[in-house]
């Protein structure tokens, strides 16, 4: 009962005649015993409002089935039911659906007196009759006569319907009527009629308010069961009568006016004060007849009519003063756009409906590309007791995930967190899953899945009662549709008990059959399923449940082909698997699904594209040929023989963007701009413009020059520094040729900038040059053995210290003639415990000062679903040779890191969450961390001391582990909001994180084990998503995504500088030599920044148009350098983590009986 379609207040009269009489006119509703007139709505049924005091789901049969033989066989509102008369032109009928803010506040009111907290309804349709008389009065026609007049009220909340009656006092003068000679008192009540199973039918439900004693007709008007006098309101579930729930509120206060009456506005009329007489006006035929085109002549016509042309017309008689709205017809021209992009609307007689074009399927509203695999994410809660436990299991926004393979109709299911004592008794329930099995069930030839008819805005309750204990738990689910990432979204809620499974028990589950009854907006199933339950001994034990399910639906009720739907379709499932995993609080369930005909089909089954062995691309269409021959298709979006298939890359037009959608895409014009009349060339709005966002400017190129916006459409030009010009032209500066640099040095002029050099001899940075140079400790030290000038022989045994390129003691020394290594601090003493015996190196070991870019290097970035590379060729992309080289369709990877040892690619995946690493020669992805994470995201790997650091946005904190993950950490956990991006610089022992907190960015440093905890960035941030460092130059970059630049500083230094404006939305950065390469979300690329000249040099787009994430460098080589952690993990018992003067021992936090020893800082 929701979701209605807006039906004007329209009040109707019926002429006076014989009861067989079928001619309406609108105007007052003035009937013959038993009339009735229609009202439709959206769900594809109509009411029918009965003058008989009573609205019915369903056309009644003869008066004399019903009257008087409750319950009846028709669904029933029975809201004064009795043998009652409206003919004798005082009697009137109104009703209309009425969403006005007033009336739903109204409606809220009564609700909420009786059912506490419960929402405010959405819609409301209310039905009035006034002064209606009994059928024995209706000869004579006596406007004196004993009437009644009373109101019944139907509302939708979002989660259910109710029913509110309203029995004004004085207004209630007779309480039965006469049928069949004898007088029955008036009826009160809901029945639910008929309800059709497999190979019999029944009376459904029937709940009876009033009695068979005429004073309980009277109490109406005195009584209450919401806390106000003559209401009553009842919980009438969704689809109605699957239970009826009456108010509890029966005491009525005692300082107010009890008096009720009809919903203010809700009717045309207004009840007089109490204690005053009805004074009804006479009865004078009316001949004049209402035409929807000219209100006061033409033609009678019956209730279903659709008004073409929308008007307001004033209908004025006695106390009436009304305006009857009539029905503004929906068509597709302003509706348009509530169809899928991919869908066609279509207007018919009574309104519009979508259909899905071809290559896709779905109600029209939602259409999926065939055969693409489907992902259905949510959240589960309520409670379920276990066994005779008195205490219950809670859920609370548990995860639940789904995978279909859609093209063989394979579902996988998990839902996580589940607790040892409940998840081996939630074995037996592969169904709770199963609905998007169904939904995505491998469809036989003339059968449709439950996606096909009805969409993904669905409905589900399912009621399972275990034997012989009688155990019952229900399953109510809520599917919202498809969100931006084409993944179906379910809220599930469970409520009761199950049976006792014991810990170590498993259940096998045959393959079984279930008949689905579809109706036009409810769908029904039930069957009887056995399990077998093996237990720890090894005995096994066969047991039984119950299982009956409805799925309520919105269907377009205006095409009469879309309600053919077979009455039965049958659900075939097999190869169904169930396991609890312990160890990760997992309860997965799996299972095959094929929908087709309720006798088998078995003809069929011989293809291979109904038993979904058919070996095509997850991404194609099997297409069933003459007998068992098949055909793979790719599906919209993609290319291929069928049996691979690739993504087709796409691109738009100028001052647009591409929207990726499931195997197409759609062009968006930029702000500023909007489609022209072709619908494809975006074209400017006249308004003022940002030539500098738009690039439609006149300055000289982004590295010269810069554009400042200043109001309007007006902008200014302004050469950079190392250029002049009037900022529409810029010319290079020389530098050198005003002595810039010192005058031992040479000066070398670039575009926009100089270098400075010191001369052979000398050392400094170019602008100071000096012939001598201030030797380290280190240096020191090793000239003191070796001499300052040239070698001298060494004594046997001596040791000589090696100095890095800074003069520093390198972290870790050794000493050939007794072949032992050993870690030192910065002033060159051993750290105890570090010494160890190694085979000396062979050969010569140079340390350059920079690192030429080794052949093999490649770009690793994150899309979605996969992880790709680019190789790099000096500092160029090698595009054409790009490639995936992890395919993993069911995740969505946000961060990547490499290990230069192992050769691993690490990640961080928010659909499980979870951190998982491959080989990148090849190998199955391994899980690391499984369990306690939420939004995992950054990422980085210290290949020297073997530890991985990450970020969780959602836990707010930063966490390290072992590569294995065995061994876990938090290190910070205080004072973050959105922390992402993450590195680490292990040779100095320290590391730096991006929080994007849109309040307060900022970007922190601390040393790797948590310490020195310092903000090094506050001003000037506004998104701050990549981050990445240069040990080479020891600069720290960031983009970001707010304040749309690339920037660096010397973290030691402070000093900062901008490297490029105008970026679009960067996320992922890393950087290598002089480039900066940083994934942007708006262009789905990847993008090169020279650092040095300032300026984009490059762009790779994938071919798959999504959005790209993480992204990181892949050395064939490690870069060099120790750290106090790279040997004999620097003597501590379990993690050792650099710190800038040294290492930490610090025990992992599940440490617990491990004898684990956490040592002193150095």
């Amino acid at each position: 009962m929701r979701n209605y379609r807006k039906v004007p207040f329209r009040v109707f009269k019926i002429e006076t005649g014989c009861s067989s009489k079928k001619d309406v006119t609108p105007t007052n509703l003035n009937t013959s015993p038993s009339q009735r007139v229609f009202l439709v709505t959206d769900v594809g049924s109509a009411f029918q409002i009965n003058t008989n005091g009573f609205v019915a789901m369903a056309e009644p049969s003869a008066e004399s089935t019903y009257l008087g033989k409750m319950p009846v066989e028709f669904g029933m509102i029975a809201a004064l039911h009795g043998d009652l008369d409206t003919s004798d032109g005082v009697g009137k009928v109104y009703y209309r659906q009425d969403a006005s803010p007033a009336i739903l506040q109204q409606a809220a009111n009564h609700i909420n007196r009786a059912f506490p907290e419960e929402d405010e309804p959405e819609h409301t349709v209310v039905v009035t009759w006034v002064g209606v008389t009994s059928s024995q009065n209706h000869d004579n026609s006596r406007v004196d006569s004993l009437r009644n007049s009373f109101q019944l009220v139907i509302a939708s909340t979002v989660t259910a319907s109710y029913a509110i009656l309203l029995y004004p006092r004085e207004q209630l003068q007779f309480a039965s009527t006469v049928s069949g000679g004898r007088s029955l008192a008036l009826h009160v009540g809901f029945s639910k009629g008929l309800s059709t199973y497999r190979l019999f039918t029944r009376q459904g439900p029937y709940y009876r308010i009033t009695t068979e004693d005429e004073s309980s007709v009277r109490e109406l008007a005195e009584g209450t069961n919401s806390g106000k006098q003559g209401v009553w309101v009842f919980q009438i579930g969704n689809p109605f009568f699957t239970s009826v729930v009456p108010g509890t509120v029966k005491n009525l206060p005692m300082d107010t006016d009890h008096r009720s009456r009809v919903l203010d506005q809700a009717t045309p009329e207004r009840y007089p004060e109490e204690g005053q007489q009805v004074n009804y006006p006479p009865y004078e035929p009316d001949e004049e007849v209402y035409d929807e085109g000219n209100p006061h002549q033409g033609p009678s016509h019956r209730v279903q009519y659709q008004p073409q042309n929308p008007q307001v017309v004033v209908v004025d008689d006695g106390d009436i003063n009304v305006n009857v709205f009539t029905y503004n017809s929906e068509t597709c021209a302003n509706n348009r756009n509530r169809c899928s992009t991919f869908a066609d609307c279509r207007d018919y007689t009574s309104g519009y409906c979508c259909h899905c074009r071809p290559g896709y399927y779905g109600n029209g509203i939602q259409c999926l590309s065939e055969g693409k695999p489907q992902r259905m994410n949510g959240k589960v809660n309520g409670r379920v007791y276990v066994g005779n436990s008195p205490t219950p299991v809670d859920f609370n926004n548990n995860d639940l995930h789904s995978y279909v393979v859609a093209n063989d109709g394979r579902a996988y299911v998990a839902i996580s967190t589940i607790p040892d004592n409940l998840g081996p008794s939630l074995q037996p329930l592969s169904a709770m899953g199963g609905v998007i099995g169904w939904a995505f069930a491998l469809e036989q030839p003339g059968y449709k899945n439950g996606f096909s008819l009805i969409g993904g805005e669905f409905t589900r309750k399912a009621e399972v009662t275990f034997l012989p204990g009688q155990e019952k738990l229900t399953i109510n689910q809520v599917f919202s549709g498809i969100d931006e990432h084409d993944h179906l979204v379910v809220s599930t809620t469970l409520d009761g008990r199950v049976p006792e499974i014991p810990r170590g028990a498993t259940v096998q589950i045959e393959s079984y059959s279930e008949i689905y009854h579809y109706n036009s907006n409810l769908i029904t199933s039930s069957s009887t399923r056995d399990y077998i339950v093996s237990l720890a001994d090894g005995s096994t034990v066969t047991k039984t449940y119950q299982w009956r399910q409805s799925i309520s639906f919105q269907s377009c009720p205006h095409e009469e082909a879309s309600r053919a739907i077979l009455p039965t379709q049958m659900l075939s499932v097999d190869q169904v698997f169930v396991m609890y995993d312990s160890d990760n609080q997992l309860i997965r369930y799996a299972m095959s699904n094929k929908i087709g005909d309720v006798n088998g089909g078995q003809q069929e089954e011989e293809n291979a594209c109904f038993t979904g062995r058919h070996g095509c691309d997850t991404n194609a269409l099997c297409r069933p040929q003459q007998g068992a021959h098949f055909t793979c298709e790719c599906h919209a979006g993609f290319t291929g023989d069928g049996r691979n298939c690739y993504g087709i890359p796409h691109v738009c037009g100028h001052h647009s963007v591409c929207n990726n959608q499931p195997g197409s895409f759609r062009c968006e014009c930029d702000t500023g701009y909007q489609f022209a009349s072709d619908g494809q060339t975006c074209t400017e709005v006249g308004r003022p413009v940002d030539h500098c966002a738009a690039g439609s400017h006149d300055c000289d190129l982004p590295h010269r020059a810069h554009c400042s916006y200043s109001g309007g459409s007006s902008y200014t030009c302004t050469c950079l520094t190392g250029f002049q010009g009037d900022g529409r032209v810029c010319q290079d500066v020389d530098e050198c040729q005003s002595n810039r640099c010192h005058q031992e040095a040479v000066c070398s002029n670039t575009e926009g900038s100089f270098t400075c050099r010191c001369r052979p001899g000398y050392y400094g940075d170019g602008s100071y040059c000096s012939s001598e140079r201030t030797k380290t400790q280190c240096e020191t030290h090793r000239d003191r053995l070796l001499g300052p000038q040239r070698p001298r022989p060494v004594p046997v045994g001596q040791y000589v210290p090696t100095c890095d390129s800074q003069g520093a003691y390198e972290a870790t020394q050794c000493h050939g003639s007794i072949g032992q290594c050993w870690c030192v601090d910065r002033s060159g003493q051993e750290i105890p415990g570090t010494r160890e015996v190694v085979r000396p190196p062979v050969g010569p070991t140079p340390r350059p000062d920079v690192h030429p870019l080794p052949p093999g290097t490649n770009l690793l970035f994150a899309q979605s679903g996969r992880i790709e590379f680019v190789p790099l060729e000096s500092y160029d992309m090698k595009k054409t040779k790009a490639k995936t080289v992890l395919h993993l369709p069911e995740k969505v990877i946000i961060g990547v890191a490499y290990d230069c040892v192992e050769k691993m690619v690490y990640w961080t995946d928010i659909t499980s969450p979870s951190i998982s690493k491959a080989n990148l020669q090849g190998g199955e992805p391994v899980p690391v961390i499984t369990s306690d994470l939420e939004s995992p995201e950054g990422i980085a790997v210290d290949h020297l001391g073997r530890t991985v650091f990450w970020t969780d946005s959602m836990k707010d904190r930063i966490e390290m582990a072992t590569l294995d993950g065995a061994q876990r950490r938090v290190l910070v956990d205080t004072d973050l909001v959105n922390p992402r991006a993450i590195i680490v610089d292990p040779v100095r022992g320290v590391m730096y994180w991006a929080d994007w907190n849109r309040e307060a960015p900022k970007i922190e440093t601390a040393a790797m084990d948590g310490t020195n905890r310092k903000v090094l960035v506050q001003n000037g941030l506004g998104l701050p998503n990549g981050l990445t460092y240069d040990s080479q130059s020891s600069l720290l970059c960031w983009a970001d995504a707010g304040s749309h630049m690339i920037e660096c500083m010397d973290p030691v230094q402070g000093t900062r500088r901008k490297v490029k404006e105008g970026i679009q939305y960067p996320f992922g950065m890393t950087s290598y030599g002089k480039n900066i390469y940083y994934t942007d979300w708006l262009r789905d690329a990847v993008v090169v920044v020279d650092r040095h000249a300032a300026k984009e040099t490059d762009e790779f787009l994938p071919q798959k148009r999504t959005r790209v994430y993480g992204i990181t460098m892949a050395h064939t080589q490690c870069p060099s350098g120790q750290n106090y952690c790279s040997v004999n993990n620097g003597g501590c018992t379990h993690l050792c983590l650099a710190t800038p003067s040294g290492r930490t021992c610090l025990c992992p936090n599940n440490a617990v009986g491990v004898g684990c020893v956490e040592g002193d800082r150095y």
